[in-house]
């Protein structure tokens, strides 16, 4: 999987995660409905969601579907997830279900068979979930990690574990220390255990971290610490950071990271103040796509075959 994940991101020459991320109240005009409920605002999160994605999967390996916005709708906002996750799908996409889940024992593993596996049906499974990553909390330990790390291996998958938010509140209890080191580093250095032993051709796991573009500092000391764990990085654009504060998440060949920006490009149109939502959209993808190339060419971890 993180194989296949890091060629695809070679070959497109982008390391862009979008985050369809909506919120019906931003929608554009023309997509809301008359007569509001909430299987009609799962419609439209999904027509929204279908519009962007054909706008700009030529240009990005993966997108990222933040769960709240859709579990907030019921049955039909996980049908909209569902459906976005197989139109991605479709169009050759990587897909990160970001639900940050965390429990224990067999509870975790239900999660992990439902976000990554198949429901067991008696003798029989249902199909398999469409998405290739799915975001867990690790505060729990071993106990809420091990079933996803299984369950990833098992079905060819892969996991992001968060480790340094981008969340200024994010201080609070990632920097506790214990027996001499944060609590963030402890994980790291947990999770860059597990991955060693699971590292693809690529040099990186299908077991990542989620690092924080606004803490570039720590960014940098935590991939020193995980030189086998790709990184998931939001932060960028609306919450602050910029192609230059990413860079610490690269190897020195400019690999390993996953840069997501999800309002800077979903509600580009609000900024442009345009109709052309989609337009738009893909208007900002290749804006920060240009941030991230002159980025990589000042700190000079451009990858090779990317000039």
């Amino acid at each position: 999987m993180i194989d296949r994940l890091q060629a695809q991101i070679s070959a497109k020459k982008s390391p862009i995660l979008v985050g369809l991320d909506p919120l019906f109240d931003r929608l554009p005009p023309a997509l809301k409905p008359e007569k509001p409920s909430r299987e009609a605002a799962a419609l439209a999160l999904y027509r929204f969601n279908e519009a962007l994605l054909e706008a700009i999967a030529d240009l990005v390996p993966a997108v990222k579907l933040q769960m709240a916005c859709y579990e907030l709708y019921g049955p039909a906002g996980l049908e909209a997830f569902e459906r976005s996750v197989v139109k991605a799908k479709a169009l050759g996409l990587f897909v990160i279900d970001d639900s940050k889940r965390g429990d224990i024992g067999s509870t975790a593993a239900l999660y992990a068979a439902g976000h990554l596996g198949a429901a067991p049906l008696g003798r029989l499974s249902g199909p398999l979930a469409a998405q290739d990553f799915v975001t867990i909390n690790p505060y729990l330990g071993s106990d809420g990690l091990d079933p996803f790390y299984k369950e990833a291996l098992a079905q060819d998958k892969g996991v992001y574990v968060l480790v340094r938010t981008s969340n200024p509140s994010a201080r609070q209890y990632q920097e506790a220390q214990i027996e001499g080191r944060a609590l963030f580093e402890q994980i790291a250095l947990d999770l860059q255990a597990q991955a060693q032993a699971h590292q693809g051709s690529c040099g990186y796991a299908p077991f990542g971290a989620v690092v924080g573009a606004t803490w570039p500092a720590e960014a940098a000391k935590l991939r020193a610490m995980m030189p086998n764990v790709p990184f998931l990085v939001p932060g960028y654009g609306a919450q602050g950071g910029a192609g230059i504060d990413v860079m610490p998440c690269f190897d020195g060949a400019g690999q390993g990271a996953l840069i997501n920006s999800s309002r800077g490009i979903i509600f580009a149109f609000e900024t442009e103040k345009t109709h052309d939502f989609a337009g738009a959209a893909r208007r900002a993808t290749l804006a920060m796509r240009q941030d991230l190339i002159d980025a990589f060419k000042q700190t000079g971890k451009l990858p090779v075959g990317w000039d």
